[in-house]
């Protein structure tokens, strides 16, 4: 198996005689059967005729038979791990010769692991304040709020206001909606606050709106609307009080003090998870560098493509249709993530070698723990959910991620942790 460069290879193969036409007479008789020509009965075509009509379409055939197997044969034989398919570069075939072809490809590399525990990482507990538990708590609270309904007067900031918005020239498609704007936060675009702080609940307004190019809702980026306002009415703000009721509304709590330490734990675990993710991200990091080898430009081809359908995928969930980025030059974007994707590779196939030496697996159960949350979340039938994600691949990844997963907390757990 004479290297070209990197993890790409070649093999130069010949296909004994007999087999070539072994191949050309199952060519001919398939090719007869199916055979028209004038003066003879479907079928009946003699074989002599056939292979002089269709000599091109015979020896193609046999090439696209012939070579497949030939060259998989070879590859079982000399134990050869292809990733990719093969380019074949020369074909040598003359009638009553053998067939000889040359066949590029790439295989799976071949490195030996370095020290991969014990490695050095920086990495500090989550620290947690009383602040940060209020904050959480307060933030639920806002969640429960109620909106009460005020007298008439004339609107300020801090108010939280219902109005109709009607768009009369400018968006495409027009706006006519009732919304709920607080007047002066930040979250409420500036000029509403401006043009609605004053109006009293009944009043109309016209005023126009200019959008910032990188404004949120692409039909309004960039455009100048003209609304036509309408107050409809005033409301406050009332945010439940932190007692045990409200700690009782929220769950299985008697107190709010069981909610307080309820969400403390939540946070502590977030910010755990967030700490060790940089950690072991940094761990990576650290097991690429000391881990220099060849990868198959199919596998970086595979994830560069997995990261731009992960771009498509976060402009669709923004309801922009990648289809309209027409000034977006898509191989520029995939020239931009080839650097990232190496990268990704080598990282995944540290990984797997380090599970395999391991034996770190998925088991059983955690699979099936995964199939049965799926199948409550599409209300499906767990055994309907299996042969679907069996069926699309789905599974297999489900169980390389718990593996990969597994392989991480390894890594993590054997590390030395230093404070920098």
């Amino acid at each position: 198996m004479p290297l070209i460069e990197g993890c790409k290879h070649y093999l130069e193969i010949t296909v004994p005689v007999a087999d070539v036409a072994a191949e050309t007479s199952r060519v001919v008789e398939s090719i007869a059967r199916k055979a028209r020509m004038p003066g003879f009965r479907p079928g009946k075509v003699p074989q002599s005729l056939v292979k002089t009509r269709f000599a091109a379409e015979i020896r193609q055939d046999v090439v696209e038979a012939v070579i497949p197997k030939a060259f998989q044969k070879q590859a079982d034989a000399d134990h050869l791990k292809v990733v990719s398919t093969p380019n074949v570069t020369e074909i040598k075939f003359d009638e009553g010769e053998p067939l000889w072809f040359k066949a590029e490809f790439e295989v799976a590399p071949e490195f030996e692991l370095n020290q991969y525990k014990g490695l050095s990482v920086v990495y500090k507990e989550p620290e947690l304040t009383d602040a940060d538990i209020i904050a959480r708590i307060d933030t639920i609270r806002e969640q429960k709020a109620e909106y009460v309904n005020i007298d008439p007067r004339v609107s300020a900031h801090g108010d939280f206001s219902v109005v109709k918005l009607e768009s009369l020239s400018g968006a495409t498609p027009p706006v006519n909606e009732e919304v709920q704007l607080e007047l002066g936060h930040p979250d409420t675009f500036p000029p509403f606050s401006e043009n609605i702080t004053g109006m009293t609940p009944g009043d109309e307004k016209e005023f126009e709106v200019v959008y910032p190019e990188d404004y949120g809702t692409e039909r309004l980026a960039g455009k100048t609307v003209k609304f036509r306002t309408t107050l409809k009415m005033l409301r406050r703000k009332e945010l439940p009080e932190l007692n045990d009721e409200f700690a009782q509304d929220l769950g299985d709590f008697k107190t709010a003090e069981e909610l307080k330490e309820a969400i403390r734990k939540t946070i502590f675990a977030e910010r755990e998870a967030t700490a060790q993710g940089d950690a072991k991200a940094k761990l990576i990091d650290a097991l690429v560098e000391s881990h220099v080898f060849p990868v198959p430009e199919a596998y970086v081809e595979r994830q560069v493509q997995n990261i731009v359908d992960g771009r498509i995928r976060q402009f669709a969930e923004q309801g922009i249709d990648p289809a309209m980025l027409k000034n977006l030059d898509w191989d520029k974007v995939r020239d931009q993530h080839k650097q990232q994707a190496g990268k990704d590779v080598r990282a995944s196939l540290i990984l797997d070698k380090i599970a395999t030496s391991e034996a770190i697996n998925a088991t059983q159960e955690e699979v099936d723990r995964e199939v049965q949350r799926i199948a409550r979340q599409e209300r499906e039938v767990p055994a309907a959910t299996r042969r679907r994600l069996e069926k699309d691949g789905t599974l297999g990844k489900i169980a390389n991620h718990f593996r990969t997963e597994k392989t991480l907390g390894l890594l993590f757990e054997s590390a030395v942790k230093t404070s920098e």
